[in-house]
């Protein structure tokens, strides 16, 4: 199917998914079916599958599964879908389920999130569509952006911007257990922490994101600031 500019054709999208947090599966999928599109999400995590269930809005069905397994792409309704994504934060998950999409049920379009550099010509072989945790990352603020949720233009009005990720490391004034709270982390001028990536999801900040050591903090900042904001995580 192929969306017109006379009027929007919907489309079938399965959603292989899996994390514990607030997650970009619920972002994605609300854009998707806010946009007018049928949506099925895979997800491992039981408790995310049962907030999604109750979230969601629109014509969509939620899987609590592993999107590894055929069993659940096709209760997911996959020999009907025209895209499959995958954006767990492991890569050969996501190239197995993207490949099984694509071979076994001939989806016509697989995109698979790839979080280390290194394994992107490997997907591209295959012809599985490749999105960089930092494109993700970019494409996610921007959609909450577009929705409301975020604005990332704030205080930076001047010099160059730049997308960075800062990895938060072992804190010795907060509770690595209990995390820091992003909100209270206080930025320099024109900087932001605008999402965290862990080893599981990419989720914007809210004033509810808590930080723990291994999260990966994106940070939109003044070129000039940078080093300053690096500083002010190692000193957590």
């Amino acid at each position: 199917m192929r969306a017109s500019c006379a009027r929007h054709e919907r489309m079938r999208y399965v959603h292989r998914h899996c994390g514990r947090r607030k997650s970009r599966a619920s972002n994605l999928a609300s854009v998707l079916l806010q946009s007018g599109n049928d949506v099925a999400v895979i997800d491992k995590d039981l408790t995310t599958a049962n907030r999604l269930s109750v979230v969601l809005e629109g014509r969509y069905l939620v899987i609590h599964g592993d999107g590894c397994d055929s069993k659940f792409q096709e209760d997911a309704g996959i020999r009907r879908a025209d895209v499959f994504v995958a954006t767990t934060g492991q890569d050969d998950n996501n190239l197995v389920s993207c490949e099984i999409a694509q071979r076994v049920f001939n989806v016509p379009r697989c995109i698979a999130r790839v979080n280390s550099p290194k394994n992107l010509r490997i997907f591209k072989e295959v012809g599985i569509e490749c999105v960089s945790s930092t494109t993700l990352i970019a494409n996610l603020i921007e959609e909450e952006t577009l929705l409301g949720s975020v604005s990332v233009a704030s205080s930076l009005t001047h010099g160059d911007v730049l997308l960075s990720e800062v990895v938060v490391p072992r804190m010795r004034h907060h509770s690595n257990e209990a995390g820091v709270l992003a909100s209270s982390i206080p930025m320099p001028d024109n900087s932001l922490i605008a999402a965290v990536s862990t080893k599981d999801d990419v989720e914007v900040v809210s004033e509810e994101t808590v930080l723990f050591p291994g999260d990966k903090a994106v940070v939109v900042a003044d070129a000039s600031v940078l080093d300053e904001v690096r500083a002010l995580f190692k000193g957590l």
